[in-house]
């Protein structure tokens, strides 16, 4: 199926670092033409002239700023393919110290993580439609969202972060049904610790630590393991409205 889309258009949300950057790279290989949407312009910059890709700083939050990078993305070719790897955590509890949870914090996490895979996949399906089919099932492209094991195993301190990636979880299916007869496939990946830039600011034992609480393999996840479970997804046609977790079989404890 990537085969099918080579030559498409690929918008990457968060392609300037972390699990974005990895499938930004994978599917430049693949022969997608890759645009990242991010708000780093000099790391998102210096990684799209790696991979021979296009940046556009985005706001994913800002509907007018998704919408304005969609059409940077439209005038390169049709778009095939929308990964969304964007995404903020933060830690506090639902009370702390007699004190509720900031809802400014809740607000910016769930802006950032689930209006932004909102605003991105349904702005970049309402492009995809505009493309002819690949193939003779009638696919005309896939969307990708990043939900998190938080969704499901949710830890202390994680009340705004696993309500983000919850709410991704929960319109996985509902998207793929509303778009399955345009010929577009929504799938979300959860993954579990995987080794981005917010786990490399940790100690190395820290990180060791972490790696050790996964069952099989006892370690942290690579960004390019996502990206091989991206591409996975775009290569197998019956990969449709389901959340695959990508965590070696860990479970999250409270804490």
């Amino acid at each position: 199926m990537i085969s099918d889309f080579s030559g498409g258009v690929a918008v990457v949300t968060g392609g300037a670092s972390g699990l974005g950057q990895a499938t930004a790279a994978s599917l430049a290989k693949a022969g997608l033409n890759v645009v990242i949407f991010d708000q780093n312009t000099d790391a998102g910059e210096a990684h799209a002239e790696e991979i021979g890709g296009a940046f556009v700083k985005t706001d994913v939050r800002d509907p007018e700023s998704v919408a304005a990078a969609m059409v940077r993305a439209g005038e390169i070719g049709a778009l095939r393919v929308v990964v969304n790897c964007a995404g903020i955590a933060g830690a506090a509890k639902t009370v702390a110290r007699g004190l509720p949870h900031d809802p400014e914090l809740f607000e910016r996490i769930i802006g950032v993580n689930l209006l932004g895979s909102f605003n991105c996949a349904t702005q970049g399906a309402a492009l995809m439609i505009k493309a002819d089919p690949v193939d003779e099932d009638g696919a005309r492209g896939v969307i990708v969202n990043t939900a998190s094991v938080a969704a499901f195993d949710g830890q202390i301190g994680q009340l705004a972060y696993a309500a983000s990636k919850g709410g991704i979880v929960g319109m996985t299916l509902p998207m793929a049904r509303d778009l399955a007869d345009k010929g577009i496939r929504v799938c979300s990946l959860a993954p579990g610790l995987f080794l981005t830039p917010l786990l490399q600011g940790l100690p190395e034992e820290v990180q060791q630590s972490l790696g050790a609480q996964v069952p099989f393999p006892s370690r942290l996840g690579a960004a390019e393991e996502y990206a091989r479970m991206v591409c996975s997804i775009l290569d197998n046609p019956m990969l449709n409205g389901e959340v695959i977790r990508l965590d070696g079989a860990i479970r999250m404890a409270p804490r």
